[in-house]
């Protein structure tokens, strides 16, 4: 059954991330952080959603998200991760890097690492307009920061020593591997860089054709980890594969403006979501079961069939993964607008087992629950 509840908060949401579940375990997310942005005071909070599916016998109803605590935060939330599950990490528009501790005890937060200047001072005014926004990404113990400031600066959680700087212009970074981090930047490059290697030259460079476009954001399939999706400023998913070729294996035309993020689904990857400054957040669903079943979540935007949302490529399932499939007969592509209209930017989402969360410029966060098929 899809469900969903929306959560005012007084501030604009820039960063929302569920903590993490063990892999083995059969446990839903019940636990998100938040951080927020273009506030007279910044935070970052945690949330349960407790019995969020919980239904009454007679009628459906749906509990608001509950506040745990929160935590004065310098600057604009930039970029948020969960190092572990009491640890999160957060990128400032200030510059630093802070690690703050959940004690569960007492349901309060507090400041448990930070390296005071690990960027520049971002001297935007507004983010995410802005392209100077530094971002982290977790592989505990170790978090890697980066920014246009030109830094990519690798820490242990356990050491307030920055263990390596490289200089590079970055908007967006992930772990590709243990030893390896892919990056995205202003002109439209995926860097791939090897933590073990000293210097400051990635292992490769992959680029769109003939296009500098600026890349914001992206995400690594979860089993096939030579699959990855991006998105930027004109709004266009990019698929790569960076075994083999230097472009986009795919192009799909897809939101009217910026698109903040992109996620696989952790553990049903033929499934990926996208946000955007246009106030969309999309789901797109490349299973071989999109013609069989209802669609995830709202679906409110209904069926994007594949004739009009890629080019040249198709999505059905292959051996490998969905998304590399060239097949232009036997491709299907389903595309869901999960949000009621909206004019105002959704800036962050992630999702995990059946919840999804976002934030929002209109000073809301969305919880959605729908099991995937």
């Amino acid at each position: 059954m899809e469900t969903m509840v929306a959560k005012y908060v007084s501030q604009k949401i820039s960063k929302t991330r569920w903590r993490p579940v063990p892999a083995s375990s059969l446990q839903q997310p019940d636990v998100f952080a938040a951080g927020s942005w273009d506030n007279e005071e910044n935070k970052v909070s945690l949330w349960s959603i407790g019995d969020f599916g919980a239904i009454h016998m007679e009628e459906e109803y749906l509990a608001d998200p509950k506040l745990l605590c929160d935590i004065r935060h310098k600057g604009d939330v930039m970029d948020l991760q969960f190092l572990d599950q009491e640890r999160i990490v957060t990128a400032s528009s200030t510059g630093r890097v802070t690690i703050f501790r959940h004690h569960q005890g007492n349901q309060t937060l507090s400041e448990k690492q930070k390296w005071e200047h690990a960027h520049r001072l971002c001297e935007c005014v507004k983010w995410p307009r802005s392209s100077t926004a530094p971002g982290v990404v977790c592989n505990n113990p170790e978090i890697v920061s980066v920014g246009e400031d030109g830094r990519i600066n690798l820490f242990r959680a356990d050491s307030k020593e920055i263990v390596r700087t490289s200089i590079s212009t970055i908007h967006a970074v992930i772990f590709l591997r243990t030893t390896e981090i892919l990056t995205v930047n202003s002109i439209g490059q995926l860097k791939m860089w090897d933590l073990r290697q000293q210097g400051n030259d990635p292992t490769h460079i992959f680029s769109m054709a003939n296009e500098r476009v600026p890349l914001h954001c992206l995400d690594r399939h979860p089993s096939q980890q030579h699959v990855v999706a991006t998105g930027g400023q004109d709004g266009m998913l990019c698929i790569w594969d960076v075994r083999q070729s230097r472009t986009p294996i795919s192009l799909l035309t897809a939101h009217d403006a910026e698109m903040w993020e992109v996620h696989f689904h952790p553990s049903k990857p033929d499934h990926l979501f996208t946000c955007s400054e246009d106030g969309s957040l999309w789901h797109w669903d490349a299973s071989t079961e999109v013609m069989e079943r209802p669609s995830f979540l709202l679906g409110g935007r209904g069926n994007v069939s594949l004739s009009r949302s890629a080019v040249g490529q198709s999505f059905s399932q292959s051996l490998m993964t969905a998304w590399l499939n060239s097949d232009p007969t036997k491709g299907h592509l389903e595309i869901n607008d999960l949000l009621p209209s909206s004019t105002l930017s959704v800036n962050s989402l992630d999702v995990l087992g059946e919840y999804l969360v976002c934030g929002t410029d209109a000073e809301s966060i969305y919880v959605l629950k729908r099991p995937l098929a």
